[in-house]
């Protein structure tokens, strides 16, 4: 069940807050008849008319991206690279990324044309975790990751408390592999951490999106998510 202006909006009638003016205008049938009221919950089988026109319920798709570097994070550009959307060849519905990754960082990234999912999915409130895996300059310790864990202050604000671990050390070229879990999705949010405690980012990869992994997909290469996938997403977003 869902509020009668919320279906409205996600159909494409119009915003949540003209969609409530259609309905006090009386323009608005459930299953033949008229609805003022606010706050009306309906079901995915109700018919829903508008001016006597019933309204489509947009389908939902979701995917998953391996993102390679060297793509945009975006639905469109206006500088003419190529983007995220353009690697789903055949997908011929709207759809747009859920949240960004940087030019240069590769790793999973979910498109979809569910909105609402989108909102939660990037809000900080929800806080659902991406893991990163970043190699950085230098030979990083345990006393920097003990502040990347606790927070540390970019751009004039103190991040949330993080999960951080060595994975390897190379002496000899002078770098290391750090994995990072973060809860929000700042501007070069872990570039900008690493950085703050003395390791500079080489290279970066998302490794996770809440439970999910590009596992299974090359570079470039995209898949459908599983229906249990998708209510594991929508979990993690009531459950936060």
């Amino acid at each position: 069940m869902e509020r009668l202006q919320k279906v409205m909006a996600h159909a494409g009638v119009a915003s949540r807050r003209a969609s409530e003016k259609l309905i006090k205008e009386g323009r608005v049938k459930v299953n033949g008849s008229v609805v003022k009221e606010m706050g009306i919950n309906v079901k995915k089988t109700d018919l829903i008319e508008v001016d006597s026109i019933p309204i489509v319920q947009e389908q939902k798709y979701y995917f998953l991206l391996n993102k390679p570097r060297g793509v945009i994070s975006s639905a469109d550009d206006p500088k003419g690279r190529k983007t995220v959307v353009d690697l789903l060849s055949g997908v011929e519905q709207r759809i747009y990324p859920v949240g960004r990754l940087d030019y240069d960082t590769t790793g999973v990234i979910i498109l979809t044309n569910d909105g609402e999912l989108t909102n939660q999915l990037t809000h900080p409130k929800y806080g659902v975790e991406k893991t990163y895996i970043a190699k950085v300059t230098g030979l990083i310790d345990k006393k920097a990751v003990s502040r990347l864990e606790k927070g540390v202050v970019i751009d004039g604000y103190k991040t949330r408390p993080a999960k951080a671990r060595i994975m390897d050390v190379d002496a000899k070229k002078n770098t290391s592999l750090v994995e990072l879990v973060i809860h929000e999705g700042k501007n070069h949010q872990v570039k900008k951490m690493l950085k703050s405690v003395g390791f500079p980012v080489e290279k970066l990869n998302r490794d996770k999106y809440g439970f999910l992994t590009a596992e299974g997909l090359q570079s470039g290469e995209w898949r459908e998510l599983k229906q249990f996938e998708v209510n594991k997403l929508k979990q993690l977003v009531e459950e936060a």
